[in-house]
């Protein structure tokens, strides 16, 4: 395998790694913690809310030094911080314990998005198809948090669930300083993409006024995407608990069901890349807007099978959108401050994140999870309102501005 290919993988691994990491609470309040500890699934969840918070605001810091010291450097330290807090939280004996070891988990959990994106898109001319692959590797990340935690729980206790995953991310850490280190030492051409004089000059094409309009489309999507996104990956277990009563009766099986939803929904990112790269990318965002709006309203009072094959079929939908987001950014930045870019986007859509779950804890014990699907109907909406604003063009084979 060659230098780059073995980067890409690791790229690709550590998105996995970095999703999962992020839901593995999920599944353990829904199916486990809440009653080992006496408290409701609502009382629960807030708990993972610092988690979250350092999750969006940690990627800001995480970008601009990535920018001014070194993309690898930071790569490492996400692979053994996120895996050494991981493991530390398997010691908490309380909400607040937890809560500190899931602050720790989000911190070095932030490092990720800005700057292995930017380094996945590096040098390449098209982006859609490596940030497809990449996308794909951190749903599927999702998807084995709900399936490898809900097995691990019923194995061996939810510590479980936080110890073993931790302790491979340490492993990889110290490969790919391995990695890191010998290719340093190499006369041969650094592991990431050499065509920075294609992206810059596509970059530097963009006009001002563009620049500031695509950007708004991106922070608002982002924004909304956030909240769906969140609702989606980290309500489904227990939707899934409370709707697949006939189906599913053990945390195994809930895991199982929501793994499959992902593992299918993680697709879409292919799908999508491929046409990002090929279309345009205005019509490509507005169709995967619209499709989530129509199933979030279908979802409403669903059980059963319904329920699973709607559920499918939103959740392809959401996975959809993420890599145009990270398209755009990728279109409209220079590599030197990419990162930056990235950080400005996902700092908002993780702060939304973050501060959803306590809407999601407020709307499930009111009034359940039909009025949530309505409310993430109605953000999807939005998001197709706000795509329609980007400036017309071609195909996306023209130059930045032409290729939205």
């Amino acid at each position: 395998m060659s230098r780059e290919r073995l980067n890409f993988l690791f790229l690709n691994v550590g998105h996995f790694l970095d999703h999962l990491f992020m839901l593995v609470f999920a599944t353990v309040a829904a199916l486990r913690l809440a009653e080992e500890w006496g408290m409701s699934y609502a009382a629960l969840i807030p708990y993972a809310t610092p988690g979250f918070v350092a999750f969006g605001l940690g990627s800001l810091p995480a970008g601009w030094i990535a920018d001014k010291w070194s993309r690898e450097g930071m790569l490492i330290l996400f692979f053994v911080g996120i895996g050494a807090s991981s493991i530390l939280t398997a010691l908490a004996d309380s909400p607040i314990e937890i809560a500190l070891g899931l602050l720790a988990i989000g911190a070095f959990a932030s490092i990720y998005h800005p700057v292995g994106l930017a380094m996945v898109v590096h040098g390449r001319k098209k982006t859609g198809v490596p940030l497809a692959v990449n996308g794909v590797f951190g749903n599927l990340g999702v998807a084995v948090a709900a399936l490898l935690t809900g097995t691990l729980i019923d194995a061996g206790g939810w510590r479980s669930a936080f110890i073993l995953p931790g302790a491979v991310s340490i492993a990889l850490g110290a490969a790919y300083a391995v990695f890191v280190r010998r290719a340093r030492s190499s006369r041969s051409a650094p592991p990431v993409g050499t065509g920075v004089a294609v992206e810059a000059e596509a970059a530097a094409a963009i006009d001002r006024a563009t620049f500031v309009r695509v950007l708004s489309v991106i922070v608002f999507t982002a924004a909304a995407g956030g909240l769906i996104y969140q609702s989606t990956t980290f309500a489904l277990p227990k939707v899934f608990d409370e709707r697949l009563t006939e189906l599913a009766g053990s945390a195994t099986a809930i895991g199982g069901y929501a793994f499959g939803v992902f593992a299918i929904a993680a697709l879409a990112q292919l799908v999508v890349g491929y046409l990002v790269d090929h279309y345009a990318l205005r019509t490509v965002f507005a169709f995967v807007a619209g499709l989530q709006a129509v199933f979030f309203a279908l979802m409403h009072e669903l059980t059963g099978v319904a329920a699973v094959v709607v559920a499918t079929a939103f959740t392809f939908a959401v996975f959809g959108q993420i890599p145009i987001n990270d398209v755009l950014v990728s279109r409209i930045a220079k590599n030197e401050w990419r990162s930056r870019v990235y950080a400005v986007r996902y700092v908002v859509s993780f702060s939304v994140m973050a501060s959803s779950l306590p809407v999601i804890a407020g709307i499930h014990a009111g009034w359940g999870f039909g009025a949530l699907f309505v409310v993430m109907a109605v953000a999807a909406g939005g998001i197709l309102a706000a795509v329609l604003m980007l400036p017309h063009a071609g195909t996306a084979g023209g130059a930045v501005s032409a290729r939205c």
